[in-house]
């Protein structure tokens, strides 16, 4: 049995996060940025958090977007919860989607990578959340591949 008390850190984790990031699985993973997230080290673990409020409630919308839209591509079922494969799989590839989706291109200035930005970029060019190309984006969710465990 695991010395740690999980829910201790659940307590502490809650204590220190004030905006926690929906996007902390990507981008613990490197697999995109963001400007306004902010690494915090806690119980020899790391976690993300978000320094922007207005910020949080985009990232919050387009995650819950991403996860209704990929139900189908990713093939879930909507009462089990997301394994961590599939949660990458949405995060990351929705966010590399979008980046597609809006034709930034893949050598352009790390600024076009981060996820505030494009979302911010999405809904200049498309008005709201709901209105943007998810089938586009859902390309980038079925076919993001996570980094394969080194044996």
């Amino acid at each position: 049995m695991s010395g740690y008390n999980e829910d201790a850190y659940r307590e502490a984790r809650q204590s220190a996060i004030d905006l926690a990031c929906p996007f902390e699985r990507a981008l613990l993973s490197h697999c995109v940025a963001c400007f306004k997230s902010k690494k915090l080290l806690l119980a020899e673990r790391e976690v993300v958090t978000c320094t922007e409020r207005a910020a949080n409630d985009l990232c919050i919308g387009f995650h819950e977007a991403l996860h209704h839209n990929a139900r189908f591509a990713l093939h879930m079922d909507p009462s089990q919860p997301w394994p961590f494969g599939k949660e990458i799989r949405a995060q990351c590839g929705g966010v590399l989607g979008l980046k597609a989706a809006l034709g930034v291109a893949e050598a352009a200035d790390a600024d076009d990578a981060d996820i505030a930005v494009l979302i911010n970029k999405a809904l200049a060019t498309h008005g709201t959340i709901d209105r943007l190309p998810y089938s586009e984006i859902m390309r980038g969710v079925v076919h993001y591949e996570p980094r394969k465990r080194k044996p």
